[in-house]
């Protein structure tokens, strides 16, 4: 049998005039990591099609106040049958309320939100009250949880602090990167209980051995997992074909790729 949709919950693109900059700049400071895209939706498009990606969910980050609004402007200029894009905040503008009021009126499903970029630990208690107002607007909550390849630690959002977030707040909390990037066995100990927390697969081609990704599914279970690549910086067949070798059955990959997704985004 053959999976009939495939929703990639973790792909990035940029504004067309600062796509080349952007990604040159993430791939330096990341040590190197070679792009699959050149950051533009077009090339991303590109991607998904070559791929067999049906859909994708385009997160975007808010790296200061002043570009706020410029981010979200963008992600909402992305709706489209194909790219269903999040918006983001900075936590510590004067207008972030006011942002997610516009990014709900326009139809902005989630928030994505980068700790290590946006420089705040995960469960800094001047963060819940955002966390509230998200909640409040009906939003899926996306966090880069774990490691970051352009950062030292200590990292701000390890699934220790991620768990006092998710059990803060009952709107979807998905921990990108199988729950967080390179901290597997705290995956295991704090979150995989958790039944708002979400799991995406993101960047796990070459990063998740497979041992520990297969204690995760037994732990989690497939309902609250989310096929997810991080496009560019992996190409979704790499993960696809990661999450192949699994040995679940086809209505375990069915929900994995597609179903949990489709019902999380009430497609």
């Amino acid at each position: 049998m053959v999976i009939q949709l495939i929703i990639d919950f973790h792909t990035h693109c940029f504004p067309e005039k600062i796509a080349k900059n952007t990604i040159e700049k993430l791939s330096f400071v990341s040590g190197g990591l070679i792009p699959q895209t050149d950051g533009t939706k077009e090339s991303l498009l590109f991607l998904m099609s070559k791929d067999g990606v049906d859909k994708s969910v385009a997160l975007s980050i808010a790296t200061n106040a002043n570009q706020q609004t410029k981010v979200n402007d963008f992600a909402i200029s992305l709706k489209s049958e194909k790219l269903i894009p999040f918006g983001s905040i900075f936590p510590f503008s004067d207008d972030w309320e006011n942002e997610l009021e516009g990014l709900k009126e326009n139809g902005i499903k989630g928030i994505k939100l980068h700790p290590d970029y946006q420089q705040f630990f995960v469960d800094d208690e001047r963060l819940f009250p955002i966390y509230k107002k998200i909640e409040s607007l009906g939003f899926i909550l996306v966090f880069h949880a774990g490691e970051d390849f352009g950062f030292a630690p200590p990292y701000k959002a390890t699934p220790e602090r991620l768990r006092k977030v998710a059990t803060f707040i009952e709107t979807p909390v998905v921990c990108a990167h199988w729950g967080s990037l390179s901290m597997g066995e705290d995956v295991l100990k704090y979150l995989c209980d958790i039944d708002n927390c979400y799991f995406d697969t993101a960047f796990g081609y070459g990063t998740m051995p497979k041992d520990r990704a297969l204690r995760i599914l037994d732990k989690k279970g497939t309902d609250k997992i989310l096929f997810g690549s991080d496009s560019p910086w992996n190409a979704p067949s790499w993960d696809i074909g990661m999450i192949k070798t699994m040995g679940l059955s086809f209505d375990e990959e069915e929900k994995i790729f597609y179903k949990n997704a489709e019902k999380l985004l009430r497609l």
